[in-house]
């Protein structure tokens, strides 16, 4: 497919823009819609990004002539329900991560995709980040096997806002949201499954409705094991930070940017065409979508992560 590939993207907050910004990088590619909840704000947004259609509805940039595929930032409770949406109209899609709040709507996704024979993604972002990349190499080249993965997700939330500091008109969750990329990372980097999984939670919040503090042990069926402590109280510094402990060597990785276990910088900026995981994200979006193939992140291959996180929320119920 050498033609331009004619996308949609809705969800104009924080993760919206860093896609647009994205995908003004690649080849090919034109953003030719935006759906965003507020009118106004999408139109501000449309005017900066030079996107001909704004609206407010998902299903009028789905019947737009010519669009090929469509980019979901938007709540993470629409999520299954619009993702189901754009594969039902015909149109490849990736979700920003997660894929769903809970298994049963995962589990539907999959079953549509496979149905449609559609390119199906979701944001599993550290898939793509170079600092990940590079030890998914050394792993894969027999180099470095994974002992363990201590990971901390830390934010200060306890209001209701997004990474912009603005105001959110949902509510965002540790263990479907942010637990996900870790316990998807950690099975795609041991590269084996994961066999054995545990959770805790702290307090509910009052006004929130969420537990704010979460702890999860994981294990694989390879012995790998990995410790994921997660918080919206964490008044420090903010982000996920992973340290791999393996047989030959420390890593640890701060997004984009990796160190050795003695805070060693190691060079990743040669590992792909860019040092941003969104843009790398994209750019497997797009190619997938041009080859006519599955790609890294499909729907099918996150899904084990997903059923992880279904038998974690059982836990925490019980």
């Amino acid at each position: 497919m050498s033609k331009t590939i004619k996308v949609a993207l809705a969800g104009t907050g924080a993760f919206g823009l860093k896609h647009l910004d994205a995908l003004k990088l690649i080849d090919g590619v034109e953003v030719i819609s935006v759906v965003g909840r507020r009118l106004d704000a999408t139109q501000a947004v449309a005017e900066k990004y030079g996107i001909p259609h704004v609206t407010t509805r998902l299903e009028d940039a789905l019947a737009l002539p010519g669009l090929d595929a469509v980019i979901l930032c938007t709540p993470t409770q629409l999520h299954a329900a619009q993702t189901l949406q754009c594969l039902a109209a015909g149109k490849h899609v990736q979700v920003e991560i997660p894929l769903a709040d809970n298994l049963k709507d995962a589990e539907a996704i999959v079953e549509l995709q496979q149905k449609m024979g559609l390119v199906a993604m979701v944001g599993h972002t550290r898939r793509f980040n170079p600092s990940h990349q590079y030890v998914h190499r050394k792993i894969q080249a027999g180099t470095f096997n994974i002992q363990q993965m201590d990971v901390q997700t830390y934010f200060f939330r306890r209001t209701n806002m997004n990474a912009l500091g603005q105001p959110r008109s949902w509510t965002d969750h540790l263990l479907w949201h942010h637990a996900a990329h870790t316990v998807d990372l950690f099975a795609y980097q041991a590269n084996s499954r994961i066999i054995k999984a545990n959770a805790l939670q702290g307090p509910i919040h009052p006004e929130l409705g969420i537990a704010m503090d979460l702890s999860i042990q994981l294990k694989a069926e390879n012995g790998a094991i990995c410790t994921l402590s997660l918080s919206f109280n964490n008044d420090g510094p903010l982000g996920t930070f992973f340290r791999y402990i393996g047989d030959s060597a420390t890593y640890i990785a701060r997004y984009d940017d990796l160190v050795t276990g003695k805070d060693e910088s190691i060079d990743v900026s040669g590992i792909d065409v860019s040092m941003n995981g969104i843009e790398l994200q994209d750019r497997e979006f797009i190619s997938a979508i041009r080859e006519g193939r599955q790609p890294n992140a499909s729907v099918a291959s996150v899904l084990p992560c997903y059923q992880v996180l279904h038998q974690l929320e059982q836990q925490l119920h019980d």
